[in-house]
């Protein structure tokens, strides 16, 4: 388990882009995009001012946000990566299973990567998440490369939001009606 003053609050820089740009997405009415909030273990709670002192996150959530732009569900985990190599270590198998299920119901999940090096937004389609992770599954690598992913995913900002995603979450639904069309 990490606790509050290690690795586990890495990526909330590129959280609190999304978030923003999530305020933006709900004032324009495109879209209706929650963080969800990370489930705690108490430890310690200092009873004279009634707050909790230390804490440990629980490694059961399951992804970052989850919401509905434009009548479509959407699920997706926010992760940072300092490397042009991801490793999928940083994705967990309940998470994994989390979006399969989410996808099966009819919904749309996702990756936003953010490639602190290079200052680049990616958004992974869960399809190409999945052939990663069944790589690694099968004996692979356990990573992607940057380069194994489409560039067209690239997130960029537009009108005040720091990372608009609708863009790429418009690319990946048009290509899954064609691929279901084929």
């Amino acid at each position: 388990m990490a606790t509050w003053n290690s690795r586990g609050l890495r990526g909330s820089s590129l959280e609190e882009l999304i978030n923003y740009g999530n305020e933006k997405y709900r004032d324009k009415h495109l879209a209706l995009i929650q963080k969800v909030p990370t489930p705690i273990k108490p430890v310690k709670i200092d009873p004279e001012h009634r707050h909790i002192t230390l804490a440990y996150f629980d490694q059961k959530s399951t992804v970052d946000y989850i919401g509905v732009a434009q009548g479509i569900p959407v699920c997706f985990d926010a992760k940072e990566c300092h490397a042009d190599t991801f490793p999928l270590q940083n994705v967990h198998e309940h998470q994994v299973r989390f979006m399969k299920e989410f996808e099966r119901q009819g919904g749309v999940a996702f990756l936003i990567l953010y490639y602190t090096h290079l200052e680049r937004f990616i958004y992974l389609p869960f399809r190409r998440l999945l052939d990663f992770w069944r790589r690694k599954e099968a004996g692979g690598r356990k990573s992607f490369l940057l380069t194994e992913i489409d560039p067209d995913y690239e997130v960029h900002a537009y009108a005040g939001v720091p990372v608009h995603y609708l863009e790429a979450l418009k690319r990946d639904l048009e290509e899954r009606n064609i691929e279901a069309a084929e």
